[in-house]
């Protein structure tokens, strides 16, 4: 069913203008068939049921891939669509969400591809709850904290340094925080650290007399915030954090009820 409906969608597309580039050679309908091949073939039985490749990579000589590209963007969307009916139909569980990458390899003859499919769990969001319940997501690579307006993170606290510490996230994956030559030094869970520190979902990061909450939860998924429940709450990007009525990055550092406070 997902392949028919995906035949005819492309069929429907490339009439008109694309009727004549498509009449011969590599049809769209052989990449989708060979997608959900892919998905067959690298399926693997798992306690939580049958798991199948949700990334994948097509491979295309150079002259199929011109041949593509008028209609590539429209062509990545159903491959999507393809995979996800697929899997639906044949009971396959994905570990993430379904992404599709077209390229080109100079070495294969036109009319042949190449098609490979990864499982990718999908990433948590990690991000750093502050003491009034606004939460920064962590999107970028860096998240700067200290005293001055220009950090990514301004904490309005004297016992803060201007620059503090920054929440990074390292080659492995994995997000640490680092102290950058702080007076009064960065704790995780009340120890001190010294350099780089990973982070594990719920710690707490405290920098001068303010606790920031470091967690990370599943893509669509709210992680828990107990500061929040007490009043409103918002939500911030990395670099852009949400600011109090007259404060934030750009007119001054977020207040965070911090006595003394500059």
């Amino acid at each position: 069913m997902g392949l028919q409906g995906f035949e005819r969608r492309l069929e429907r597309f490339v009439e008109g203008t694309f009727a004549r580039v498509f009449r011969s050679g590599l049809q769209p309908i052989e990449i989708g068939r060979r997608l959900a091949r892919e998905i067959d073939l690298r399926r693997a039985v798992a306690p939580r049921g049958v798991l199948a490749p949700n990334a994948f990579k097509v491979l295309l000589s150079s002259t199929d891939r011109a041949r593509f590209e008028p209609i590539e963007e429209e062509l990545v969307k159903e491959l999507v669509q393809v995979a996800k009916d697929h899997a639906s139909q044949e009971g396959y569980t994905l570990l993430g969400p379904v992404s599709v990458e077209i390229a080109t390899d100079a070495s294969l003859r036109p009319g042949t591809l190449l098609v490979a499919g990864n499982m990718v769990p999908e990433e948590g969001v990690a991000s750093v709850t502050l003491p009034d319940g606004r939460r920064v997501l962590l999107e970028g690579g860096t998240l700067s904290i200290g005293r001055l307006p220009e950090c990514d993170l301004a904490v309005a606290d004297p016992n803060v340094s201007r620059h503090h510490a920054e929440v990074r996230r390292a080659a492995d994956g994995n997000w640490v925080v680092v102290d950058v030559g702080s007076t009064n030094g960065t704790r995780v869970n009340g120890q001190r650290i010294g350099g780089s520190h990973q982070l594990q979902s719920g710690d707490e990061i405290t920098v001068g007399s303010t606790n920031l909450r470091f967690e990370v939860s599943s893509a669509g998924q709210e992680p828990a915030r107990e500061a929040a429940q007490s009043g409103p709450h918002e939500e911030a990007r990395s670099g852009h954090p949400a600011a109090a009525p007259g404060t934030g990055r750009h007119g001054g550092p977020p207040d965070l009820g911090v006595p003394g406070a500059t």
